[in-house]
């Protein structure tokens, strides 16, 4: 009796070190991880804009933007963070993303300071026809946004249609954005 008595301990331990090392080999990767939000409507959300546009050579840049302004255009929407050192690999993909798939792409600062968001496009460049603070991560919540960078597909009734978690790359942007901007644009 007292031989099980230290022998089950043993057992339930190296059976929970062996469930942990088993799930972690098969790797954890939260891009996966379903959204209950795809094929949900953007939550409601009303973001103010920074107190100034970046400077760039390029059109107008909104500030500020809400759930509303979607409506009727396929948008993509990019959670982004002056501090997130993966939003700054992604830039460059992002950079081209709008004029290649002929769509608005909308970037929402997640947690971070206008003036330091806007530092960030000053020095990386503007990709966002639409720039919305998110000071508190609210919406980011609502969303639900894990961490930065996050980008969604939004559709023309302002529908999530995909969500795609950590950076965006020329590969990830070429087999799961584009087909699906491209699907949603020809919809009526």
């Amino acid at each position: 009796m007292r031989r099980i008595l230290f022998i089950v301990p043993i057992v339930l331990f190296l059976a929970v070190v062996t469930y942990f090392f088993v799930a972690m080999r098969g790797g954890y990767n939260p891009s996966v991880v379903p959204s209950a939000m795809v094929g949900k409507p953007v939550p409601a959300f009303d973001l103010p804009g920074p107190p100034s546009p970046p400077n760039y050579a390029g059109p107008p840049v909104k500030l500020g933007f809400t759930n509303r302004d979607m409506l009727g255009r396929v948008v993509v929407v990019n959670f982004f963070a002056s501090w997130c050192v993966p939003c700054r690999v992604e830039h460059p993909v992002l950079m081209g993303l709008g004029p290649s798939a002929n769509v608005p792409v909308v970037g929402i600062a997640y947690k971070d300071k206008g003036q330091d968001a806007i530092g960030f496009l000053n020095e990386y460049g503007n990709p966002y026809v639409a720039i919305a603070l998110d000071e508190s991560g609210r919406t980011g919540i609502d969303f639900g946004v894990y961490g930065v960078p996050e980008t969604y597909v939004v559709d023309k009734q302002g529908i999530i249609r995909l969500r795609h978690v950590g950076p965006l790359t020329a590969e990830s942007v070429a087999r799961e954005i584009l087909p699906v901007v491209r699907a949603l644009q020809v919809q009526p």
